[in-house]
Formats: structure tokens, C-alpha cells, sequence
């Protein structure tokens, strides 16, 4: 190679590293080449680059460079990544890194086996747990203690929480284990979503969660069992827009009929379900009263027997109240539902209006009464811990 005056030598990164590794006189950089990782594309595949003793780009060849600006950028950042430079990652790399690390999570959780039925004549919905396959060890012997708990939602609370036995050690439990939710009415298949939750038991720490999957009621047809196999998904966000004065407290099953015989109002106190617990031993000790206002005279208060240690209680109790057909249109029924403390004061559970002024259920049941005299109509109704504040002490 002959230099002109004034110029300095150049030495190719090439035949830099084949001074350092080769004994002897330099090889032709064609015999090298190959043993170098190839460029990647965009490159100019007759233009292998060299970079100075300054830290300059040139040409293997004496020509100038024919690249435009923006080919001059890709090239270097193809340089920087074949050659380990100090160059940040484009986010074009980053991001199929982020969505294949979601996948693969997800896909790790399992698959839950349960098949649903919407019972509509005994207002029962039958939830019956199969198995679940390929759950995600969370233990540290690479097994999981797991178990399945169902809520309702809108109004998830302890009250309509269902869940099954544990089993130990096991990634493919088969529970084989059916839960029902009484007192779901025809309004509750439209607006509510079940939400199955798997979850690993552990003895010493909080129970751990490890995926979930919700199913809208509204999918179900009545009297008809239907199948799912479901991934189970990453634990959903629950709607913080929900109101919480709204939260449900169990169910009541109430039935109304007037008599003409006697002219008054017979009021049946059936039986609740899933009651809210308000004891520390996981029960409740409830009881009902009634009342029919306005109560001028305050004659109206009815109150069933206390039953203990119970979430579902089955009363049969009636009360009769004597009053003029025309006259139920202004009146309004109130029945709560509380739970018996000995040395304190009672504690509320839930409570439910029937009148002409409520809605939904509510406003049908009292409807039908007043249309169809001497009928008895048993309907379920959803507890809430919202109710006018006279009532909230016993």
C-alpha cells in the first residue's frame, strides 16, 4: 500500500484483530472475513465498513460514499448492535419483549374445567367446579394448596362468597364440587357477573391468588347446563365507580297476599341466604322485623324468633296487618334483617322496601300483590345495607 505525503495510515478493525490473534504475517482480509458475524441487512454488502484510529467511518475502498443521510444513521446503529457499542435499544426491540413476557404469563396459570345452571324455577344458580389443569406453582416445591371462590358482582362481599375444599399438592386438582347461589332472580341473570377466582391456600401467610375468570350471567338460558374450559386470566381491576352503600348482604324470600276476607295484608317471612357474617365464629345469630309506614302509632313493628348460628335461615313466620286495600298504595314495607348480641346492641345486617316507590323486583312484587287479591307470591329479594336511617337501630 503506498501513502501519500502527510497521510496517515489506516488499519481496518479487521486486520486489527488478525494482528492481535494470527502469528506470523498478515492473511488476506478475504480468508478472514468469514470468520466475522455477517452485517445486517441494510448495509451495503460491497462496502465493509472500517472504522479509524479517531474513531472515524470509512470505506474499504478509496471512493467516496455514495449513502444518504438517513442510510448513514441506520448503518451506524447496525454497526453499534453487530459490535456491542453503547447504543439504547430502539423501542421497536422493546416491545415484542414486553407482549411475549404477557403471553407467556398468562398461559401459565391454567385452565379451569365448571359448568353453570341457571335453576328458574327455584331461583338457584348451580355452580359445579370439575378440575383445573396446569396451575402455576406457587409453593416451593413447585406445587400449589389449591382451592376456587365465587362472588357476584356488582355487590361482591363476604355475604354471596362460595368456595370450595382445598387439595394439597397438586397442580391438576379435580374438586368435583358443586356450589349454589339462592335466591337469583331473572333481574340478577341480566345485570350480574360470577366471578371465579382459583386461589392457593397457605397455613402461615395470606392465601395467594392465582387467576380468575368472569362469566356475565346474561350467556346462561334458564333450565340449561352449559360447559366452560377457560384460561384463567391475571386478576381484573373491579369497578371503583360501584357503589359501595349498595353492598349486598344476602338474600330474603318474602311472600305478600291480601285477603279480602280478612281485609288485611298477610305478610310470610320465608327464609334468608348468605347472610353477611357478623360474629368472630364466621355465623350469625339473625332474626327479622317488619314494618308498615308511615307508622303513626308505631303499632306496626313485627319480629320472627332468633336463629342461631346460621347464614341461611328458614323462619315461616306470618304477620297480619289489618288495612284497607286502597290504602296499601301509600304504604310502604320495610323489612330488615339483624343479628342477636347478648350484652350490646344488635347488629344490622341488611334490610329491603317494598312499596310503590321502589323499583325493579321490589315495585313488581308489591305490584302483583295489590293486582292479584287473595294470591300468595313468594319472590327473592337482595339485602342491602341501605336503608332509611329510623331503622338502623333496634
Amino acid at each position: 500500500m503506498t501513502l501519500r505525503k502527510g497521510e496517515k495510515m489506516t488499519i481496518s478493525i479487521q486486520e486489527h484483530m488478525a494482528i492481535d490473534v494470527c502469528p506470523g504475517p498478515i492473511q488476506p482480509i478475504k480468508q478472514i472475513s468469514d470468520y466475522f458475524p455477517r452485517f445486517p441487512r441494510g448495509l451495503p454488502p460491497t462496502a465493509a465498513p472500517a472504522i479509524s484510529r479517531t474513531g472515524s467511518l470509512h470505506s474499504s475502498t478509496s471512493q467516496p460514499s455514495s449513502l444518504t443521510p438517513s442510510e448513514t444513521q441506520r448503518e451506524d446503529e447496525d454497526i453499534d448492535r453487530v459490535f456491542g457499542a453503547m447504543a439504547a435499544p430502539s423501542k421497536k426491540e422493546e416491545e415484542p419483549e414486553v407482549e411475549g413476557y404477557d403471553s407467556d404469563d398468562s398461559t401459565t396459570l391454567g385452565t379451569l374445567d365448571f359448568s353453570l345452571l341457571y335453576d328458574q324455577e327455584n331461583n338457584a344458580l348451580h355452580c359445579t367446579i370439575n378440575k383445573a389443569k396446569g396451575l402455576k406453582p406457587m409453593d416451593h416445591n413447585g406445587l400449589a394448596d389449591p382451592y376456587v371462590k365465587l362472588h357476584l358482582l356488582p355487590g361482591a362481599s363476604k355475604a354471596n362468597k362460595l368456595r370450595t375444599k382445598t387439595l394439597r399438592n397438586t397442580l391438576n386438582p379435580a374438586w368435583n364440587e358443586t356450589l349454589t347461589y339462592y335466591g337469583i332472580t331473572d333481574e340478577d341473570m341480566v345485570r350480574k357477573t360470577l366471578r371465579i377466582s382459583v386461589c392457593d391456600e397457605d397455613k402461615f401467610r395470606h392465601n395467594e391468588f392465582i387467576g380468575e375468570t368472569r362469566i356475565p350471567l346474561k350467556k346462561l338460558k334458564p333450565n340449561q347446563t352449559k360447559n366452560f374450559n377457560i384460561c384463567l386470566e391475571k386478576q381484573l381491576p373491579i369497578d371503583k365507580t360501584e357503589d359501595k352503600s349498595l353492598e349486598e348482604r344476602g338474600r330474603i324470600m318474602i311472600s305478600l297476599k291480601y285477603s279480602s276476607q280478612k281485609a288485611g295484608l298477610l305478610i310470610g317471612i320465608v327464609r334468608c341466604a348468605h347472610l353477611a357474617a357478623m360474629d368472630a365464629n364466621g355465623f350469625s345469630d339473625p332474626y327479622v322485623k317488619t314494618y308498615l309506614k308511615p307508622d303513626v302509632d308505631k303499632k306496626s313493628k313485627h319480629k320472627t324468633a332468633v336463629k342461631k348460628k346460621t347464614l341461611n335461615p328458614e323462619f315461616h313466620e306470618e304477620f297480619f296487618y289489618e288495612i284497607k286495600h286502597c290504602d296499601l298504595t301509600k304504604k310502604t314495607l320495610e323489612v330488615t334483617v339483624w343479628d342477636y348480641d347478648i350484652g350490646k346492641s344488635n347488629d344490622f345486617i341488611g334490610g329491603v322496601t317494598l312499596g310503590i316507590n321502589a323499583k325493579g323486583e321490589r315495585l313488581k312484587h308489591w305490584f302483583d300483590c295489590l293486582k292479584n287479591k287473595d294470591k300468595k307470591i313468594e319472590r327473592w329479594h337482595t339485602l342491602t345495607n341501605e336503608l332509611p336511617g329510623s331503622v338502623l337501630s333496634d
